[in-house]
């Protein structure tokens, strides 16, 4: 019985978090709706998501579409199907890596900062400050993630898509002399706006996960600079795995 109770008790205490964190989402999202919108506060936090991520995304977009082209050259070579290399790189990088590999580079950046930030703000009882001076916390600190986190990580994966695909260029017509125009026809004859579409679809998906979890795990910090950490190493641990379980049916229901 006591085996039951505990799987009872994880699942209930499971059930319990999920539904808050749906709760703050959903009030978060409708404070866009309301005023005042905050946008010096959306602002700064769409430069602390988008532009503050862009060295991290441009050097492992160029390297992931290198080693993609290089992979793919080798194997397509003993087949004499050289020239379809442009074909998987984009195909790869739209639909799948680019999306995944920037929300996955964004929590772990991102997403810890925004946890940590909010974590000492609530063990410090600014959050508590807010409130007592009428402003709604939510409002002021969370809606304006949310929204950097919808609009930037899209951004960000246009971004990768397309340095990614440059980088796999590079390789294939530089490195191993493929036939650039074979390479860029292929690319543009197979590249569909449903595949380009459909990835930045999962990036906002991507991008709303991880404002959300980070936020509600910096909402929800206990236990001075320990629980901060623990909060920051949640958010990025959760983030991470949510995009890897949503980005299996997203693309089931998008492909």
């Amino acid at each position: 019985m006591r085996y039951f109770e505990k799987i009872g008790s994880w699942l209930l205490g499971f059930l319990t978090e999920v539904g808050a964190i749906a709760l703050l989402f959903i009030k978060a999202f409708l404070w866009t709706f309301r005023p005042p919108l905050r946008f010096r506060n959306i602002a700064r936090q769409m430069e602390a998501v988008g532009v503050e991520s862009i060295p991290v995304v441009l050097i492992t977009a160029t390297f992931t579409g290198m080693v993609l082209a290089l992979q793919s050259y080798t194997g397509f070579q003993r087949f004499n199907a050289e020239g379809l290399v442009g074909t998987v790189v984009a195909l790869s990088m739209t639909r799948e890596l680019g999306p995944v590999l920037t929300g996955l580079i964004v929590a772990g950046r991102a997403g810890a900062a925004m946890a940590a930030e909010l974590g000492t703000m609530k063990v410090t009882e600014q959050i508590d400050a807010l409130a007592s001076m009428a402003v709604d916390p939510v409002q002021y600190l969370i809606t304006p993630r949310l929204l950097a986190g919808m609009l930037m990580l899209p951004l960000l994966t246009v971004f990768s898509d397309f340095i990614g695909i440059i980088g796999g260029y590079l390789i294939s017509v530089q490195m191993l002399e493929a036939n650039p125009g074979i390479y860029i026809r292929r690319t543009i004859q197979y590249l569909e706006p449903n595949d380009i579409w459909g990835g930045l679809l999962k990036a906002m998906v991507f991008g709303t996960l991880i404002a959300t979890i980070s936020c509600y795990k910096g909402f929800n910090t206990q236990g001075g600079a320990e629980g901060v950490g623990r909060a920051t190493t949640g958010a990025v641990v959760i983030a991470e795995m949510l995009i890897l379980i949503s980005d299996y049916f997203l693309t089931a229901f998008l492909f």
